[in-house]
Formats: C-alpha cells, sequence, structure tokens
C-alpha cells in the first residue's frame, strides 16, 4: 500500500518506536536493502539518537533524507513496566519524544 504525502508517496512504512539504538538504523537498513532504487521509507521513532544516526546513515551511503521532523513531544510510550523504569517508579509509562523521517533510496 501506498501513502501519498505531499508530493511524495510513501513505498514502506518503519515503526521503531520504543527501540534504542542501533535498532531503528539496523531495521532501517533491512528495508532499504529489499526496496527498489528510488522508493521511499517513513520511519517512526522515539529515540533521539535518530536524529544523529539515520541522517549520518543516509549521507553516509547516499540516500536523500527528504523530511526529518519531530512530531509530537511527551508522549507516553506504551512499554512493559518490567523493561523501562523512570526514577524508582517502574508503573509509569516513558515519555518520549516522536520523530519521523522519510528517505528516499538512491537510485542504482
Amino acid at each position: 500500500m501506498t501513502t501519498s504525502i505531499p508530493n511524495t508517496d510513501i513505498d514502506h512504512h518503519l515503526d521503531t518506536q520504543g527501540l534504542i539504538c542501533p535498532e531503528p538504523v539496523m531495521m532501517l537498513h533491512r528495508v532499504i536493502r529489499k526496496a527498489d532504487s528510488g522508493e521511499v521509507i517513513e520511519i517512526l521513532a522515539t529515540d533521539p539518537a535518530t536524529t544523529r544516526d539515520i541522517p549520518n546513515f543516509c549521507r553516509h551511503l547516499g540516500h536523500e533524507l527528504m523530511t526529518q521532523e519531530t512530531l509530537a513531544e511527551n508522549i507516553n510510550l506504551d512499554a512493559d513496566p518490567d523493561e523501562i523504569t523512570i526514577d524508582g517508579d517502574d508503573t509509569t509509562p516513558a515519555s518520549v519524544t516522536l520523530y519521523r523521517y522519510v528517505v528516499k533510496k538512491k537510485s542504482g
């Protein structure tokens, strides 16, 4: 399924919310390998490291970072309380920022 955003069709959606470095970039790398030249991948992420890692990934491998934006701040991440603790309170959901990237695979 292709979703349309202004002047751009999204060919692949990658939801990495709740994952931390290096998983979001590793998952992007897998999707890029399978994508055809010129296809567009949308990535949603909550790891602040992606604001550095995804642009560097694109620059290093020659893909085009079409969009990098912050969609929302201070949202609750649905996570298992046994896996995330905040200030000793393991029943409070993590508050995170949601980032969105749109990457176009380089041409052949």
